[in-house]
């Protein structure tokens, strides 16, 4: 029996498939007998791999098909081949070689930039693996062609892989590194396939079938064949769309959007409104800040599927962790502990002032009841500075998240200041436990079932209990079925997610009443691991 993470619910056994390893590290030599001719190989080898990746990301839709079509355009990004091909005629290295470095040197500037940019590593390096395989001509990375339904493993699976995962073909997924925030995750939660991550030592074993448990997250590696069974539908499809107990308490059931089609796409899924909607994501690629205007257009084609419907808007989190270049941001030694979220607001005040203005202005234009909160909030003066910031912009609400455990340490009085807090999970689960939630190696750290982190939602929860002021969650932890009734225990009002996970939420929390979640949040707060709050509140929620 294997352990790691697991990350998206649900059992599932079959014959293994391994996932084609990347090509490694090319040689240095020998040197090309014609460097031009060499360096010319580079463009048409980049050509033909967009060309590829686009054909996967037309025959996509939705999450993949943005997915598909980022790692297009890296793949024929100018820069990466103009760089390469320099290489080859100075370095005298052949192209593939050239590749490689050229694709090192950026993935070393988006990794330092940390956070978002960061998550784009894996991509470059996909690019990057795709591309040496061609130049060297060998089979390319990746998901072979599956002949009968089969669980993947992989060392990690990349982004151009798992977007065009068949849920019929594919019943389960097991990686030997990533984390509970990266693309195999969130994907493998949107298609409903179960998955276990960072599960070391499952490469070395060589397992020909496996039983995978994506709720607990083990990995077992049977004594002889077993009989492949898929994870059973579950019973989301039966939610009446009301985010209620079964004692009849409301909790509201939200989504996470980024965009207008993220936004569309909630909906859809029944979203009772929206939790997070992540401005920035809108304006990642800008070299100048949009007018007051061009946001307010963006904004309210984010906003216009919930006409009526409550709306948190968090204002940009940018900085070092997501930089956006009209910021000019500075650079920093450890960027997940820089210049971010409210910090930005408070050095540029004159930018928070116009995006709040944006942000009335299309909630007055789509008729949605608005509340703004700010990111990453350590301090009750800060919480009070946006608070007095939002209400003089006209924000009838105002808010703050929960993302650093300071913060969650004085939760009663920055609810004196604001009007509701929601929890950043991921963030607040990283800097609690002292883990980078994009490295692999720390993974289980940040497995949203931690001890540490529950009881600081607890904290947060009777805090906002007391203050009669709502809290909610936004992070991952609230797309986890059996998490959710945790969280409602601990006095968690509303819960916001992926659009994927909505109904399957929904439809989890009407099962149980509130004194029943509050017992089991009792149980899963003096659990010692999480692998015993799990085992623990899964054994009486079944």
């Amino acid at each position: 029996m294997l352990s790691g993470v697991g990350v998206s619910p649900g059992r599932a056994a079959g014959p293994v498939v391994l996932v084609a390893e990347p090509p490694g590290e090319p040689p240095t030599g020998p040197p090309p007998s014609d460097p031009v001719a060499e360096a010319g190989r580079i463009g048409p080898a980049a050509e033909l791999v967009a060309a590829r990746l686009q054909e996967r990301a037309d025959a996509a839709s939705g999450e993949a098909k943005k997915l598909l079509e980022t790692t297009a355009m890296m793949a024929a990004d100018p820069s990466l081949r103009t760089q390469a091909e320099q290489s080859v005629t100075t370095k005298q290295i052949p192209a593939a070689r050239a590749v490689h470095d050229a694709a090192a040197t950026f993935a070393d500037a988006l990794r330092a930039a940390g956070g978002y940019m960061a998550e784009r590593v894996r991509d470059i390096e996909d690019v990057r693996d795709r591309l040496v395989a061609e130049l060297l001509g060998v089979q390319a990375p990746g998901v072979p062609e599956l002949t009968a339904p089969s669980v993947l493993v992989a060392r990690d699976l990349a982004p151009a892989d798992t977007a065009v995962l068949d849920p019929a073909m594919v019943l389960a997924l097991v990686t030997e590194e990533g984390g509970p925030t990266s693309h195999t995750a969130i994907l493998a939660r949107s298609l409903g396939i179960p998955a276990v991550v960072a599960v070391h030592g499952v490469l070395a074993a060589a397992p020909k079938d496996l039983v995978v448990d994506g709720e607990v997250g083990t990995v077992e590696i049977p004594t002889g064949p077993v009989v492949p069974f898929a994870a059973e539908v579950t019973a989301a499809a039966v939610w009446n769309g009301v985010g209620a107990l079964s004692d009849g308490m409301r909790i509201k059931v939200l989504a996470n959007v980024g965009s207008a089609k993220d936004a569309q796409a909630a909906a859809d899924a029944g979203a009772e409104g929206v939790g997070l909607f992540r401005t920035e994501f809108c304006y990642l690629a800008a070299t100048d800040e949009p007018s007051v205007d061009e946001q307010r257009k963006a904004y309210a084609a984010v906003l216009a599927p919930f006409h009526g419907k409550p709306i948190i808007v968090r204002t940009l989190d940018a900085g070092a962790d997501k930089p956006l270049a009209f910021l000019s941001p500075d650079p920093e030694p450890n960027p997940a502990l820089g210049v971010r979220g409210i910090r930005v607001g408070r050095q540029r005040p004159e930018v928070l002032e116009r995006q709040l203005e944006a942000i009335v202005a299309a909630a007055e234009e789509t008729g949605v009841q608005l509340s703004v909160m700010a990111p990453m909030v350590a301090t009750v003066e800060e919480a009070a500075w946006f608070a007095d910031r939002a209400h003089e912009a006209g924000v009838t609400r105002a808010g703050v998240m929960i993302e650093v455990p300071a913060a969650a340490l004085v939760a009663d009085e920055i609810l004196n200041v604001v009007d509701f807090v929601s929890i950043g999970t991921n963030d607040l689960a990283q800097y609690t436990l002292a883990a980078d939630r994009q490295l692999g190696a720390v993974a289980a750290l940040n497995d949203p079932w931690q001890p540490a982190l529950l009881r600081l939602i607890a904290m947060i929860g009777k805090a906002a209990n007391e203050a009669g002021k709502p809290a909610g969650v936004c992070g991952e932890a609230a797309s986890d079925p059996v998490l959710a009734g945790v969280l409602v225990g601990l006095g968690i009002s509303s819960l916001s997610m992926n659009a994927a996970a909505v109904r399957q939420v929904g439809a989890a929390l009407a099962q149980h009443s509130e004194d029943f979640y509050r017992q089991v949040a009792r149980a899963a707060l003096v659990s010692h691991t999480p692998t015993d709050a799990k085992a623990t509140v899964r054994a009486m929620v079944s």
